[in-house]
């Protein structure tokens, strides 16, 4: 008994000790580890991106609301709970399972059916895996794991009935977000009595939430959609091209984005800020939730283009191409036509429109939006180029102010014959080069500049920097080199590569090299405002959103005019060419004489150029003519420049589809500037508003950088 009390005592004097210990000297470490939480940042919801609308403030992009159903899972959320939730969920909304796949079935299987995914590993060869000393745990786990995977059959997988493929549809979703950040379950199709089911039994479905979504309205239909570009939905998330860029940003996987043109050029603008969260965690259980910043929208955002405009001509466009593919035998492989208005005096694009025929879903062919090939796809524009050719004679100092240079065949050694359209044999000053279109004016000026000399039927020796420096002249104007264009994927155009004498007189007449109609129209402006090359945008304003519908926010900033640079000639030299233009539109032998009883006084250049179509389906190339015409009105005082460029236009016979789209459309833009005015329009770029913008960063930029 003494020796049990010894003992007893000896005991209780260890337990005291230790509590002593614990109490004592530790106690203040382990009551902070009791206390201890975590603080978790998320950001949560789906705030709408930024509306886009026209000059006049007429709503192109839109955004409209969805029933959505959300699903949020904490640290510690186990597959099993996740699955009790998903089965519940089930009973109340249809979900549709089109997106499952077979690995996705793979682990719903086993996650179903515990007993039956143990069965698929022996013993022995779990206890095989669990003696090698080698492995850790997680690895013996990850191997049964792989060994279930492989040993699931295929009618295994493909057993569900309708019922449990609507809950793997739900399950999947709830394991796509990140912990603590909800997921959109569904937002298609949601019913109010979804809703409203749901609502009445969120105490039993812990994490789901019902909530508000969006989803993007392109409101015109195909009007611009080629350029307005894409935003990825909820289940695509960010581009797994650039998903690494994105998450640097900030992004969470499932955060919708802009993936393609405008939508992706202006995607920090238009993009909404979601609204920051923090979550109190102790052991990933949530304690409490703060609210750090609110979420807003993205900020709305001012095009150039005007919308009516833009309609009105893409009815013009599309009306002429079905004229002439109705007269098939005159235009067999004409499928496609381009019109872009540009202010010459400040690069704003007020309209850009592509239409080529296409084939739909069902391989019907039909009438498809094709803006984006105002930019991204080239042709060869024929005589249009000739006003660069005669400022670059002048800026090279090979021709004067009119200057008269006789028009003949040119006839060089192992060369085809270089000729105007008609055999003149005369002598023409620049402005009736340009009224005419002489090809011959422009072959003697490429000659010039090239330091040789031309003798019929004799070999040519040309200096092959002339190909350089009549392209660095060109570029002054746009041709050949990126116009700047606010949207991505421009080209700048395809160069000829062989430097022989014939290919030097096609690059004058503007049969060798091949540009945009972008380019077109910024070169057309250059001339028209007297020399210098402004930068296209089609962003005018970004805004604030606004509260009120129909209204549009407080302007945050003004797209100002750039300057890109100005060419080296003198105003003397730059009227010249005006003039000649001029002519085209108004002479006796002008080749736009279309113009000419216009109530407004248009100037312009036609062009035509020798070019090829190749069948893919024939596998044969046909001869064919591209079409184009450039200018802009008035003539005193420009403003807007325009470009036409029709590929493929004809064969033989030239139906001059470009000049009547041309004028429809210059008539229609100043049918609709009066009607504007009669009904009291405004333009949403004011100078009061500009001043009084409290954040208006100015961007005006100009200089004589050249490309």
């Amino acid at each position: 008994m003494n020796l049990l009390f010894i003992s007893v005592f000896f005991l209780f004097s260890l337990l005291i000790l230790r509590l002593g210990i614990v109490q004592i000297v530790q106690g203040n470490h382990y009551e902070a580890e009791v206390a201890r939480t975590e603080n978790v940042k998320s950001h949560n919801g789906t705030p709408p991106r930024g509306k886009v609308y026209d000059r006049y403030r007429n709503v192109i992009v839109d955004n409209v609301p969805l029933n959505a159903i959300t699903y949020t899972r904490t640290q510690t959320t186990k597959p099993e709970d996740m699955l009790k939730v998903a089965r519940n969920l089930a009973e109340l909304i249809e979900m549709n399972p089109d997106k499952i796949t077979d690995r996705d079935r793979q682990d719903f299987w086993l996650l179903s059916y515990p007993d039956k995914a143990e069965k698929l590993v022996s013993e022995d060869e779990l206890k095989k895996l669990e003696d090698d000393e080698e492995l850790t745990k997680d690895d013996v786990n990850k191997k049964v794991y792989e060994m279930q995977l492989e040993r699931i059959t295929e009618k295994d997988i493909n057993s569900f009935n309708k019922q449990e493929e609507e809950v793997l549809a739900i399950f999947r979703e709830f394991n796509t977000g990140y912990a603590l950040s909800p997921q959109i379950i569904k937002n298609k199709n949601v019913s109010m009595e979804e809703m409203a089911r749901v609502s009445e039994r969120l105490s039993e479905l812990p994490g789901v939430n019902v909530t508000t979504d969006w989803e993007r309205k392109y409101v015109n239909d195909s009007t611009l959609r080629t350029i307005l570009g894409r935003v990825s939905s909820s289940q695509q998330g960010l581009p797994s091209e650039l998903v690494n860029e994105f998450k640097a940003q900030g992004y969470a996987l499932n955060d919708r984005v802009g993936t393609s043109y405008f939508e992706s050029q202006y995607e920090n603008v238009l993009k909404g800020q979601k609204e920051e969260i923090e979550y109190i965690t102790k052991n990933g259980s949530v304690l409490d939730t703060q609210l750090v910043s609110e979420g807003h929208s993205g900020k709305d955002v001012v095009l150039t283009i005007d919308l009516q405009l833009q309609k009105e001509i893409e009815k013009i466009v599309e009306e002429e191409l079905s004229k002439q593919a109705s007269q098939y035998w005159e235009s067999p492989f004409l499928d496609r036509a381009f019109v872009v208005m540009m202010d010459p005096h400040t690069g704003e694009i007020l309209s850009m429109v592509g239409k080529k025929y296409g084939k739909d879903a069902d391989g019907k062919t039909e009438m498809q939006d094709y803006a984006l090939g105002t930019f991204t796809s080239e042709y060869g524009v024929g005589s249009s180029v000739k006003g660069a050719t005669v400022l670059t004679g002048y800026m090279t100092g090979v021709l004067n102010v009119g200057d008269t240079l006789y028009d003949e065949p040119i006839r060089i050694a192992a060369t085809p014959v270089k000729k105007s359209w008609f055999n003149y044999s005369k002598y023409f000053t620049d402005i009736q080069a340009l009224e005419i279109s002489s090809n011959g004016y422009m072959f003697k000026t490429a000659i010039k500049i090239a330091d040789a000399t031309y003798r019929p039927n004799q070999p040519m020796d040309i200096d092959i920097n002339a190909f350089d420096t009549m392209r660095h002249y060109y570029s002054q104007f746009g041709l050949g080199v990126k116009t700047g264009i606010d949207l991505p994927g421009e080209v700048e155009g395809l160069k000829g590569t062989e430097k022989l004498p014939g290919k030097l007189m096609d690059l004058a007449i503007g049969q060798y090299d091949l540009y945009t109609p972008m380019q077109l129209v910024q070169y057309a402006s250059t001339i028209a405002n007297g020399g210098y090359r402004m930068q296209p945008h089609i962003m005018k304003q970004i805004r604030e959103p606004s509260q009120e519908r129909g209204k549009v926010g407080p302007l945050l900033y003004e797209n100002q005019s750039k300057v890109l640079n100005r060419i080296d000639a003198t105003e003397r030299e730059i009227q010249q060419v005006q003039r000649g233009f001029y002519q085209v539109t108004h002479g006796a032998n002008g080749t736009a004489t279309n113009f000419r009883t216009a109530p407004y006084d248009a100037a312009a250049k036609s062009g035509t150029a020798q070019a090829f179509y190749y069948s893919p389906e024939e596998k044969r190339q046909y001869d064919t003519y591209n079409t184009t015409l450039i200018g802009y009105a008035p003539y005193n005082n420009p403003e807007v420049a325009f470009s036409v460029v029709l590929p493929y236009s004809h064969q033989n016979k030239d139906p001059y589809v470009n000049k009547t789209i041309a004028k429809r459309a210059m008539d229609k833009y100043f049918e609709l500037k009066k009607q504007y005015e009669k009904d009291g329009y405004f333009d949403s770029s004011t100078e009061e508003e500009v001043r009084n913008a409290d954040q208006l960063e100015e961007t005006q930029e100009q200089g004589t950088e050249g490309e």
